[in-house]
């Protein structure tokens, strides 16, 4: 499969438009078209319907979309890393991160790190545990910064000093907003809007709540937090969440009680061939690791 077909696809999926996208090319819009329609007899199903004006992803276009991005972005990678001069440590390090107050601990070792290798460019993805796993697994990230609880066996991993504190976001019309902290049970009978369900994080949240957790109405599941706050704030309801240094207008963040506190790992795979820099960046962090002890199984770099 041709990584600039797999280019040509992405762009006319943007652009909607087979003629603008050939511009955009620098190539004659048959050309395009040829190439395209040899793509789709490779796949062996249609990717994109194609109308008067314009063209609009097909279901199976939809699916292979992301996938093509994630091999475009996969080439892009290898070409960077294979680019960089032997003696020279540069390139891009990608890193998955939570919604989480560690970043603020992640930046301090990016800035530190590149003010020793100034040509060594860092990328954010940002996402729920799921999410990061995923790329990471797929070869997309080079590190992850999970939230506890994760499983961490098949991974190495330094592990934060930050502790991310749960509680809740909510109106400051909500009646539960004069409280200091919201208790377990507090919140029955208000449409809540949380993380996703059947994840080990939401179970350990439903454990906290106890036998209140049946009896909770989970409106909207969130794993990017704007969007939940915001769902949660045209119902002039709450969100669960983590504490976070983000003001949102019209919330007010009340802790849980009992206090409800999690850790997180910066994790990656360990054995993997990597570039010069991602191995100059694990040396680094190594050696300003943050805590000598493992969880979950995994293994901690000595």
């Amino acid at each position: 499969m041709d990584i600039r077909v797999l280019h040509y696809f992405l762009l006319v999926a943007r652009e909607e438009n087979i003629t603008r996208a050939a511009q955009l090319l620098h190539v004659t819009q048959p050309t395009l078209s040829r190439q395209l329609m040899q793509l789709e007899e490779e796949m062996g199903v249609a990717l994109l319907e194609r109308k008067n004006h314009s063209v609009s992803l097909t279901y199976a276009g939809m699916l292979f979309r992301r996938r093509a991005q994630d091999m475009v972005d996969l080439a892009r990678r290898a070409k960077d890393e294979v680019a960089v001069n032997e003696d020279t440590v540069g390139g891009n390090i990608a890193i998955g991160c939570g919604e989480l107050q560690a970043v603020g601990e992640l930046s301090k070792l990016l800035v530190a790190f590149q003010k020793q290798f100034p040509r060594v460019k860092f990328a954010l993805y940002s996402g729920s545990n799921e999410d990061i796993q995923e790329k990471l697994e797929q070869g997309n990230l080079d590190l992850g910064l999970f939230l506890e609880p994760f499983n961490s066996s098949n991974y190495e991993f330094v592990r934060m000093k930050t502790r991310e504190e749960w509680g809740v976001l909510l109106h400051r019309e909500h009646p539960l907003a004069a409280q200091e902290c919201i208790c377990p049970g507090d919140l029955v009978g208000t449409k809540v809007v949380t993380i996703h369900v059947n994840t080990p994080v939401h179970q350990t949240l439903a454990d906290w709540s106890g036998d209140y957790a049946r009896n909770m109405d989970f409106c909207v599941n969130y794993n990017v937090l704007h969007n939940g706050v915001i769902v949660a704030r045209e119902r002039k309801g709450a969100v669960i969440c983590l504490k976070s240094d983000a003001h949102y207008e019209d919330m007010i963040f009340r802790p849980f009680k009992p206090k409800l506190e999690f850790g997180s790992v910066l994790a990656w795979h360990p054995g993997k061939v990597n570039a010069r820099a991602f191995q100059t960046f694990l040396q680094f962090i190594t050696r300003n690791k943050m805590s000598p002890t493992s969880a979950g199984g995994g293994r901690e770099p000595r």
